[in-house]
């Protein structure tokens, strides 16, 4: 009879154990795969021409240096390296209000938008908003969009 209630009792702990693990296994693709909550402005750069350098994300919350003078005046830069001829940048933390950015594929990794003799740029270059440069660089408020504090995707194709 002893042994009949070992089996038994065998049997139960070898059940419980396998519902134990079972459960554990069925929570894991949620825990593995879980995205974070902290909201921010995700920029997508899809379309670029390379691999080589980097890409920089500059985002402006004023007219005040758009979008030439990023190191100096833009509120938050990423330097981003490239995989595939793509790019993530993504800005946390940031408050709710009006901004703009400007994103440059810096190939020869000098902090600038290089250009030609004529003052044509030769690296890629792209704005938010879809705002397009003509003559010279849009303005900030053609290129601006407004942020609530919760999760933006963006994707910004660069131009060369």
């Amino acid at each position: 009879m002893t042994s009949t209630a070992t089996l038994t009792r065998y049997a139960m702990d070898v059940r419980f154990v396998a519902m134990g693990s079972m459960l554990a296994f069925t929570s894991l693709p949620a825990i593995v795969f879980a995205q974070s909550s902290c909201p921010g402005i995700h920029v997508n750069i899809p379309n670029i021409e390379n691999s080589a350098g980097t890409v920089a994300c500059a985002l402006f919350e004023s007219p005040e240096g758009f979008p030439a003078e990023f190191l100096t005046s833009a509120t938050h830069i990423m330097m981003m390296k490239i995989r595939d001829t793509k790019a993530r940048c993504s800005f946390l933390d940031i408050p709710p209000g009006t901004y703009a950015l400007a994103v440059i594929h810096d190939e020869n990794m000098d902090g600038k938008l290089n250009t030609n003799f004529l003052g044509v740029p030769t690296e890629g270059f792209g704005f938010s908003s879809g705002a397009e440069a003509g003559m010279s660089a849009p303005s900030f408020e053609a290129a601006s969009f407004s942020y609530d504090g919760e999760n933006l995707d963006l994707t910004i194709r660069l131009n060369y």
